[in-house]
């Protein structure tokens, strides 16, 4: 009985190791995505104010 009951530990150690390391992986895959997105948001204020600078020769700044 301690055989089987051993068995089944070792197999849900294996499960939730699993799982964690998937959990792993979608986190730092969505912590690119918010990156990017901060990026990209990052370059389209840029890009208006060098739009505003060069339209009116006035500073931004």
């Amino acid at each position: 009985m301690k055989s089987k009951s051993s068995s089944i530990l070792r197999v849900a150690g294996v499960a939730f190791l699993t799982l964690g390391l998937a959990a792993c992986n979608a986190v730092h895959g969505a912590g690119r995505d918010v990156s990017a997105i901060g990026h990209d948001v990052s370059r389209g204020a840029s890009a208006t104010q060098q739009g505003i600078t060069n339209t009116t020769g006035a500073s931004t700044h």
